[in-house]
């Protein structure tokens, strides 16, 4: 008999493991750029799906020939606008919360299976007219859901594969996408459709199809699942009551009974009050029930408080700020440039892109740097500079120079990054690790509701500019060139939002304001001048300049309250928040060796949130430890599994004493009495590695290996603690072993005995050497 003895690696086996593995383990180091990676491609898919819609509308009406102009067709032009953006800003939050009851990652791949198959019949739009637009608009609602799915869950599961250190990066890299995916998809719709409208959809199918094989086959469930049951009146209360309220802002803008805008129609104010009043009866639900949908307790923490209201109040600048430069560029400035109404949407997202270059450059920078030097100054640095842009947005003529232009969006472009990954480090940060989901979705509620109030708001405040200077300006323009006094009147008292959407979708509506009884009557070069490329720019230039005074006005103190709501601290500090776990999966092999209660006794809050560290005799962190927080009658109060970086965090509710129970795959487990008598006291946990003993039996005199040999494993007491038999080539394993003394035994072939003594996640080599089989 011989033995031989070998130091155990660690991951060693891991490593063999995954090398056979054809995709990435959750405990792989490179795992979490896998969810980097899918992520990013998830929330940029989904938020190009939105503005990519935007710049094409033109070519989408002129495919399924629908008038866009016509007062009959306003409210599909709007719902085809915000229906997307609506339906995400109800649905995010109920989808995060159904992530950390169900799996995060399960409802984010679904949300790409669902995107995808929507995309393919969006493009198959088998009608024309009214019925074609229904169509889109329907199958968009239903695209929504799957684009909610992946907006919702995206940021909790980069902050459950993450560590603290390295999780403003990561965040920073996909939420810049989602919002740089915005504008990018306003130069693919302007490319696209210029080809075939029903390319813009197109466009999403084998991305989806990438997409959703690769988070099948690659994302794994590393957060803590808390199972729950779903708040059926907290979700009906808060759709019914966002959606009335957001749909009665949208057709605010419409003309109603003679005024320029519907503020005064009875289904608007019964959608604001009543959208309002629901609300309101949704937060007292979510007040009483036991588990709510939107959990309102979050909100105690002002830093979470803050960063959420950073979120809708830079939601709505940066909204206004995109529809009104698409005004601007494909209603005035293009056209005084020589180029055709038809080419505008192209270009208009070509010389948009100074904007979404400052998002690329300053969002992952920001992250990187905002782990190390903090994440509030960086988010309230962010909106200043937004400030800045906005103030000489509003100085600008609106014949502009390009690059002085260029240089004021990519100004608000890098302003955008810098602010976007800190303030979502902040929103994530502050929460518990199980209420992740519930969290994303809620600030992508908010970011998603400023984009749609956004259209509402700066809509409005654009058509109220207009009302006081357009009529006349219309009137003087037209008699001008030889326009009958009664006609240009008659023109000139159309409610202003029609003149504002033909310069939004790129079109001169002059020939359709004037048809083709007055252009008739008027000389050639007269009717030529009037529906060429100048002379609808120039009309509008100074009306439009002045409503432009009026809105980035708004945008700039909006951003200034964004900028004094990201420096709002909450009840922990920031370094602390930092450093709160990335957590990892909730379920794992218990070792085989029986929990013993540790000698020391550590402190439990009273109440709050208890943190801590998982390590082994070395002071390595142990990733994926599980943790389990029972209470004096043997219940269950909290669970957690703790992050790459060996922390955990459990919520206690209540006062008690408890008992914490830790297990890790590969590690003795431990029981730690916490009290909470005696004072605030941070429970470190060192669990003691497991070992195992391997090795080869050989017959005694051939050599030969001996297969299906018993071998058991003896404790220094007599009992038995592991056994197996050997392999076709004579090895054999017994494994999760505590540190202790050890015998070997064979049986079968005449007993063999060996001593072993195994320390601290060691290994031990014992081979043996048998005689004649007992049968022989």
């Amino acid at each position: 008999m011989t033995t031989k003895e070998t130091d155990r690696i660690p991951g060693a086996s891991e490593t063999g493991q995954h090398r056979g593995r054809r995709w990435i383990g959750a405990d792989h180091p490179g795992y979490k750029w896998v969810a980097l990676t899918n992520t990013t491609v998830g929330m940029l898919i989904a938020t190009i799906n939105s503005s990519i819609v935007l710049i094409s509308l033109p070519g989408i009406f002129t495919g399924i020939r629908l008038d866009p102009l016509e007062p009959a067709n306003v409210s599909y032009l709007l719902w085809m606008l915000m229906g997307y953006m609506l339906v995400t800003a109800v649905l995010v939050v109920a989808l995060g919360r159904l992530g950390d009851m169900m799996g995060r990652v399960r409802i984010y791949n679904a949300g790409f299976l669902i995107f995808t198959i929507t995309s393919v019949i969006l493009s198959l739009d088998p009608f024309h007219g009214g019925s074609g637009a229904l169509w889109l608009i329907g199958w968009r609602i239903v695209q929504a859901i799957g684009g909610s799915m992946l907006m919702a869950n995206s940021a909790a599961i980069l902050t459950d594969a993450f560590p603290a250190r390295q999780r403003g990066m990561a965040l920073g890299v996909n939420m810049v996408a989602g919002i740089a995916g915005s504008f990018l998809g306003l130069v693919l719709g302007g490319v696209l459709v210029t080809w075939n409208w029903r390319s813009i959809f197109w466009v999403n199918v084998p991305i989806g199809l990438i997409g959703t094989v690769w988070a099948y086959k690659s994302l794994h469930e590393t957060g803590i699942r808390r199972p729950g049951r779903m708040d059926w009146w907290g979700n009906i209360t808060f759709a019914i009551g966002l959606t009335a309220l957001l749909a009665g802002i949208t057709y605010g803008i419409q003309p109603y009974g003679g005024h320029t805008m519907g503020w005064t129609n009875p289904w608007v104010l019964a959608g604001l009050i009543g959208g309002a009043v629901m609300l309101a009866v949704f937060c007292l639900v979510e007040a009483r029930v036991a588990e709510p949908m939107f959990p309102l307790r979050l909100f105690r923490d002002a830093a979470f408080a803050g960063g959420n209201a950073a979120t809708l109040l830079g939601a709505i600048a940066r909204g206004g700020l995109q529809f009104m430069l698409i005004i601007w560029l494909q209603g005035i400035w293009l056209p005084l440039h020589g180029y055709d109404y038809a080419d505008t949407p192209l270009w208009a997202g070509i010389y948009m892109l100074p904007l979404t270059i400052g998002f690329l450059l300053a969002g992952p920078l920001s992250g990187a740097l905002s782990d190390k030097f903090g994440a509030r100054l960086f988010a309230a640095c962010g909106f200043l500079v937004m400030a800045i842009s906005f103030a000489g947005l509003l100085v600008l003529p609106s014949d502009f120079s390009y690059w002085v232009f260029a240089a004021l969006i990519f100004l608000n472009g890098l302003g955008g990054g810098l602010f976007a990954a800190p303030n979502t480090a902040i929103i994530m940060s502050s929460v518990p690790a199980d209420a992740r989901g519930a969290a994303s979705g809620m600030r992508a509620t908010f970011q998603n509701a400023g984009m749609v109030l956004s259209m509402g708001v700066f809509f409005s405040l654009m058509v109220a500019g207009l009302a006081g200077t357009l009529p006349d300006t219309l009137t003087t323009g037209l008699t001008a060139q030889g326009v009958p006094a009664g006609a240009a009147h008659t023109v000139s008292q159309l409610p202003p939002v029609g003149v504002l959407f033909a310069a939004f979708l790129g079109y001169n509506p002059i020939q359709h304001l004037l048809g083709p009884d007055i252009l008739g009557h008027l000389s050639p070069s007269a009717a030529a001048h009037l529906t060429g490329r100048e002379f609808f720019p120039h009309l509008i230039s100074q009306p439009f300049h002045d409503g432009l005074v009026v809105v980035f006005s708004l945008a700039i103190a909006m951003s200034l309250a964004a900028a004094g709501a990201s420096l709002i601290r909450g009840r922990r500090t920031e370094t602390v928040a930092a450093g709160s776990p990335s957590p990892a999966p909730d379920s794992h092999p218990a070792a085989t060796a029986p929990a013993t209660t540790a000698s020391a006794t550590t402190t439990a809050p009273s109440t709050g949130v208890l943190r801590g560290r998982v390590h082994d005799s070395a002071g390595r962190p142990i990733a994926r430890a599980s943790l389990t927080l029972v209470d004096r009658s043997g219940r269950q109060r909290a669970i957690a599994s703790t992050g790459a970086d060996g922390t955990y965090e459990l919520t206690t509710r209540e006062p008690s004493s408890y008992t914490l129970v830790v297990s890790a795959t590969g590690h003795h487990p431990r029981a730690v009495q916490l009290d909470a008598e005696a004072g605030p006291v941070v429970p470190d946990v060192t669990l003691a590695g497991l070992g195992n003993v391997h090795g080869t039996v050989r017959h005694e005199h051939t050599g030969e290996p001996v297969p299906d040999a018993q071998i058991t494993l003896l404790s220094s007491a007599g009992e038995v603690v592991a056994s197996a038999a050997t392999n076709p080539d004579g090895t054999y394993t017994l494994q999760n072993l505590a540190p202790g003394a050890y015998t070997v035994v064979t049986s079968g072939y005449g007993p063999v005995l060996a001593d072993v003594t195994l320390d601290e996640g060691n290994s031990r080599e014992v081979d043996l050497e048998v005689g004649h089989h007992d049968t022989d």
